[in-house]
């Protein structure tokens, strides 16, 4: 039984075709032609496009057609399926206890540091200070000059190298003595690291 590339050759031979001749009849290649009497399929374009080669050429050489097609899809190879025995599932997520404690471990870790890396930025931060009262360039009347503000809760407060009590909001106040000679009113916060702020207001005693 004679096969598709047999049957072609042979009609070409008996038609007395070359290769060459045959490609200017059917305006394919003459490449394509010789691979298809030898049934190189491998060399060949995809199952439709050599489908209609091979009908051309018939068609060329006086065969029936319908038969040679039939011929061909008998002798064409059927194309492999490349089946992976054992199909890669590590590339699929999925969310594993294993998985579920190592992230929370790496969350509470971050915070961890976090914190920490906070709290000695903070400890070796300068203290917080405002001053509310007095402004500077302020005027007062008599002896005594309200002095307030807010700081850290931690720091320790000076003004005029007196101490005064913070509270429990961070709040502090005090009445400070003055006499004729004071222009100056020195608020100094310090934590507990030795870090310093220190806010001065100048004053006028009238």
């Amino acid at each position: 039984m004679k096969t598709i590339g047999q049957i072609l050759k042979d009609a070409r031979i008996k038609k007395k075709y070359s290769l060459e001749k045959l490609e200017n009849t059917t305006k394919i290649k003459r490449e394509f032609i010789d691979s298809i009497e030898k049934e190189n399929w491998s060399l060949l374009p995809a199952f439709p496009t050599v489908l209609g080669f091979v009908k051309s050429i018939a068609s060329s050489l006086g065969l029936d057609a319908k038969g040679v097609s039939a011929i061909l899809k008998r002798d064409y190879p059927p194309r492999k399926l490349r089946i992976n025995p054992k199909p890669d599932v590590s590339s699929v997520f999925s969310w594993s206890p294993r998985l579920t404690f190592f992230t929370g471990l790496t969350v509470s870790v971050a915070i961890l540091l976090g914190y920490l890396i906070f709290q000695f930025v903070r400890f070796n931060s300068p203290p917080r200070l405002i001053i509310e009262s007095p402004k500077e360039g302020q005027e007062i009347s008599g002896n005594i000059v309200q002095v307030f503000g807010s700081t850290d809760l931690d720091a320790k407060i000076t003004v005029n190298n007196q101490p005064v009590l913070v509270d429990s909001d961070g709040k502090f106040s005090v009445s400070l003595e003055i006499s004729q000679e004071t222009s100056e009113v020195v608020v100094k916060a310090v934590s507990r690291s030795g870090k310093g702020t220190a806010i001065s207001r100048r004053i006028k005693v009238n």
